[in-house]
């Protein structure tokens, strides 16, 4: 096989005139090309592309090195993946995050397994470079020597490119699988509501979603079965997950019992069977959880990834809440009716302290919530009213945002996000205010 091209031929940006002409001819001042003449006995020569030289196949964008490729589109990053993944109709598993920021570290752990490691997609913009969007992603071994790509919808892009390539990645996909952190019945509800509505929709074409509980199923099973029964997609839950091999045990028995459906369909779908490296044996399922659909409960025994265990989120969330009092607190600000997320920051830094619930994540809600904070303060400077970090509410067209110093705390803003829909602002405003009491020792 070629070597890969690794370097670029340059132009010679250097001219130099001509000093002397030739015999028989006249040198010009002040011109320096010489006449023209033309080159006879030059071989043509076809240009291979740099997808040649790398053994490439169809696939989105061109290989730069072994785990980067690059995109240029002049559109969104959305759209034109969402063109893309129309042309090419590739079979993958897409796996998206619900209160949680797991699916990274299952699609890093199936890289270190495998051997392949992750992979990274930049959709950079046509003419300029500048990064649109970054996806990361796996290539799983299967039986046949081909292998199924693992997609995680967490993307680094701004807020709306982020979630409008999360539900481009989940619309096509083979299998959607979603990671559930621990969330409270009124907060998965809130947080599965716009992607419900992109299921009813017309350009939505997955028809089969499983639901990885990270910590209690008793919620998710409920709303898992008013999914499904709303949109018509099929969706199964599975027992409490607390490690990553788990998880792509459940995640790989389901797409073999998926295969052998479309089979009999004409639809042929490679089988996901051990990964290399695998040593470890899988953990015998839970018993005892009425919420779990029999089609997803039976891990395959043959793929068991040697993985650095995951953190089991609800004991891990109840012990944080514990010992730190801004965690208890943003944990207490999960119980106001409609609260989506919520996040504790510097004002001053951005930096994030603590944070509770499901997107926006605590980055964006500090980086944001810094710049509201800081054009209402710029307002009222100028408007002659003082420069006292505000206290305001902003109603948008689904949601409202609460943005609050925190009492007894200088320098530390509180950025809550509610569904319009769900919550009464003015109460939630007072349910918060009542949980100041949590935070006495903040500052001890």
């Amino acid at each position: 096989m070629p070597k890969p091209i690794h370097e670029m031929s340059s132009w010679d940006a250097t001219s130099q005139a001509v000093s002397s002409s030739q015999p028989g001819q006249t040198s010009v001042p002040g011109r320096g090309w010489e006449p023209t003449r033309a080159q006879v006995g030059a071989a043509t020569q076809i240009v291979r592309s740099e997808d040649d030289y790398l053994g490439e196949t169809r696939d989105i964008g061109r290989r730069i090195d072994d785990r980067q490729r690059e995109f240029f589109v002049s559109c969104d990053a959305s759209e034109a993946m969402q063109q893309q993944l129309e042309v090419l109709r590739p079979e993958y598993i897409a796996v998206h995050d619900l209160g949680t920021a797991s699916s990274r570290r299952l699609i890093a752990g199936l890289g270190a397994a495998t051997g392949r490691g992750v992979q990274k997609l930049v959709i950079r913009r046509q003419g300029l470079g500048i990064a649109l969007a970054t996806l990361e992603f796996t290539d799983v071994p299967t039986t046949d020597g081909t292998a199924v790509r693992l997609y995680t919808t967490e993307v680094d892009a701004d807020t709306v490119q982020r979630q409008e390539l999360a539900r481009v990645l989940l619309s096509f996909s083979r299998l959607g699988v979603m990671m559930v952190g621990d969330l409270p019945s009124h907060a998965l509800a809130t947080t599965l509501n716009p992607l419900a509505s992109a299921m009813r929709g017309s350009a939505w074409g997955n028809r089969h979603l499983l639901m990885l509980p990270l910590a209690s199923t008793s919620a998710i099973g409920t709303q898992a079965a008013v999914l499904g029964s709303t949109t018509g997609v099929s969706v199964r839950t599975t027992p409490q997950v607390t490690r990553p091999a788990d998880a792509w045990n459940y995640i790989a028995a389901t797409w073999n019992r998926l295969r052998e459906q479309l089979a009999l369909a004409g639809t042929t779908l490679p089988e996901l069977g051990a990964v290399a490296a695998m040593s470890q044996p899988s953990q015998a399922t839970p018993a005892g959880n009425a919420a779990a659909s029999p089609a997803a409960t039976a891990p395959a025994s043959a793929v068991a990834l040697p993985m650095k265990a995951m953190p089991e989120i609800g004991p891990a969330l109840r012990a944080s809440a514990r010992d730190d009092p801004l965690a208890r607190y943003v944990a207490k600000l999960l119980e106001v009716k409609g609260m989506v997320s919520a996040c504790v920051f510097e004002a001053a830094s951005q930096r994030t302290l603590a944070h509770a619930g499901a997107r926006p994540g605590p980055a964006m809600l500090a980086i944001h919530g810094s710049k509201i904070v800081d054009a209402v303060s710029a307002s009222a400077r100028a408007l002659g009213l003082g420069a006292v970090l505000p206290d305001v509410a902003i109603t948008l067209g689904d949601h409202h945002l609460v943005l609050r110093p925190l009492p007894g705390s200088p320098g530390l803003i509180l950025h809550a996000v509610l569904d319009r829909a769900v919550a009464n602002v003015t109460l939630a405003r007072l349910q918060i205010a009542r949980a100041d009491a949590l935070l006495d020792a903040v500052g001890a």
